[in-house]
């Protein structure tokens, strides 16, 4: 199924999606910390709230973005597409859909801010860094795409909002880097001194993990599920179809 709404709108909604996740995600850690000072009680709070509202996200904005709200998942999107001779858009919506993205997560890591009197703006003091975060990453973000792709390729797209938001929420736990998961995100939380920030020398070590574990995911999804066959007009891909969806954080 083919998405038909125009490129401007699908970019307003991975602007919106993206930084309503951030916001999200700060916010609870902001309030967290406020109710609390046990940091499993706070990472409690936090895991909980950004799995109902990403959940949520993914099931309102699916149908007009395919609800990516995260670099890694456009690029897999994209790559698999072009491999596979499906529907991906372009390298043009690639390059809008990321710049919303990331616009997104910075504007809404200000509004977190905002909504809880911080300063709009405050870099992150909280340095993330370390060979074992890195890993930490890399594994995060490869079981991300590979859900995404595999829920595509074996008919279950329909459950993305359950499973994605499920495994963004199990990954808070069993990674050391709270599973962001999304360069997207990444940077949007170097933008707030709180307890979901990240310094911004830590950003970049990051990313280049993120995308290591984007490239191990596609290479994942391959071996599983095979490639799909060439596309045509009725086949489902990952970016057109309204319920293959996701994120990360």
């Amino acid at each position: 199924m083919t998405n038909a709404a125009p490129l401007a709108r699908r970019a307003a909604a991975e602007f919106v999606g993206t930084g309503a996740l951030v916001a999200v995600v700060v916010g609870s850690g902001i309030q967290a910390t406020a109710l609390s000072r046990d940091v499993g009680v706070q990472l409690l709070a936090n895991s909980l709230a950004t799995v109902f509202g990403l959940g949520v996200l993914i099931t309102l904005l699916g149908p007009v973005s395919g609800a990516h709200f995260n670099p890694a998942v456009t690029l897999a999107a994209w790559w698999t597409g072009r491999r596979d001779g499906g529907g991906d858009g372009g390298l043009r919506q690639v390059a809008v859909y990321v710049t919303a993205q990331v616009a997104g997560a910075i504007g809404g890591a200000v509004l977190a801010n905002a909504v809880f009197a911080e300063r709009l703006v405050r870099w992150s003091g909280q340095v993330r860094w370390g060979a074992h975060l890195w890993l930490s990453e890399v594994v995060a973000t490869a079981g991300l795409v590979l859900l995404i792709l595999g829920l595509t390729r074996i008919g279950r797209a329909h459950v993305a909002p359950v499973a994605v938001a499920s495994y963004i929420g199990a990954a808070y736990w069993f990674t050391s880097s709270t599973s962001f998961a999304n360069p997207a995100v990444t940077v949007g939380r170097a933008f707030t001194d709180t307890f979901a920030g990240i310094a911004p020398a830590s950003v970049l070590p990051f990313i280049a993990a993120q995308l290591v574990g984007t490239a191990v995911g596609v290479g994942l999804a391959v071996v599983l599920f095979g490639r799909p066959a060439p596309a045509t007009g009725d086949a489902v891909q990952p970016r057109a179809e309204p319920d293959s969806v996701s994120v990360l954080l």
